[in-house]
């Protein structure tokens, strides 16, 4: 499901518009790439909308997601510090940009590493579109069940890539801890 409505009439039942049939206020604060699952923030009021979406702008959010990828990567942990800018040749994908592209850093860790896939958790320190999966891609390991940049994706009926914890301020109270929510992968 989109969590935005998209272009034409097929596509506007989306997460916003049910949750807004009980929350009219209600606003996104982020989106996922297409098929990513997991963790999506929204806003009850423009003020929370606001808040929030100014955390993000400052990185003052923490974002973790966990992703399946065929082999583990070298060294286990690490940091992915690559720019990255649109494919115009090959849209609606990316590319590492050393030019023109816009800085990018992803810290990663190998959870578990098996025969014929290894669980990767990512960091963003960024948020640029397909940042994850195009970091992986460039260091060989491209996410498994990714249509745009796995060579045999269909192996997977989606793209292997989740949501899996978020940590930011709360708009009521900013100087309190922040708030974690973690939802395991259904892969």
């Amino acid at each position: 499901m989109l969590s935005v409505p998209g272009i034409g009439p097929d596509k506007q039942d989306c997460l916003i518009t049910r949750v807004q049939t009980e929350f009219p206020e209600a606003r996104i604060v982020h989106r996922l790439d297409w098929d990513t699952s997991g963790l999506l923030v929204l806003a009850r009021n423009a003020r929370a909308h606001s808040f929030l979406s100014k955390a993000f702008a400052e990185r003052r959010v923490d974002k973790t997601y966990v992703a399946l990828i065929d082999a583990p990567l070298e060294p286990a942990e690490g940091l992915i510090d690559l720019p990255i800018g649109k494919d115009m040749e090959r849209r609606p994908r990316y590319r590492i940009d050393p030019e023109g592209g816009r800085p990018s850093q992803t810290r990663y860790r190998i959870a578990e590493a098996g025969a014929s896939a290894a669980r990767v958790i990512l960091e963003p320190i960024t948020g640029r579109s397909h940042q994850l999966r195009v970091h992986l891609l460039a260091h060989g390991r491209p996410i498994q069940g990714d249509s745009l940049y796995h060579p045999d994706a269909g192996r997977h009926e989606r793209l292997m890539l989740h949501a899996m914890r978020l940590a930011f301020p709360d708009p009521e109270h900013p100087e309190a801890p922040k708030a974690v929510f973690e939802l395991d992968a259904p892969f």
